[in-house]
């Protein structure tokens, strides 16, 4: 589990949105795609390498925000290419332990920046806002 980790810096946001909003006891971050924090780049173009990357920016969310993993409860993973599902789910499976997130994966026709995957997360955060 990844929860331990030192925090990480998490990439700017490409666009006008914010990268987590709070509304009472939720806490919704934005998607968050496989861009390097240092370059603003894509870290890949290997699926296996941007699945990490993607993780660890969304865990540089959480723990801003003061949440982990395992405050996680519905989490969304888009990816380009269904093939790759396996690969993107054993990472995914690195990151949260039971009881897992509820969550959908989508295969779209594109992502920002060229991406292969992208995850979007809400995490439940009572008597901490």
């Amino acid at each position: 589990m990844h929860d331990g980790d030192p925090v990480e810096r998490a990439p700017a946001a490409i666009g006008p949105y914010s990268p987590a909003r709070r509304a009472g006891d939720l806490l919704f971050v934005s998607g968050q795609i496989p861009l390097d924090p240092a370059t603003g780049q894509l870290v890949s173009a290997e699926v296996s390498a941007q699945t990490e990357r993607v993780l660890k920016n969304l865990g540089a969310v959480l723990a801003r925000e003061g949440a982990s993993f395992s405050d996680v409860v519905r989490t969304t993973i888009y990816v380009t290419d269904l093939a790759h599902f396996g690969l993107v789910n054993d990472i995914y499976g690195r990151y949260f332990r039971p009881p897992y997130p509820a969550r959908a994966t989508v295969q779209v026709s594109g992502l920002p920046r060229g991406a292969l995957v992208e995850i979007d997360a809400v995490a439940f955060m009572p008597d901490r806002h």
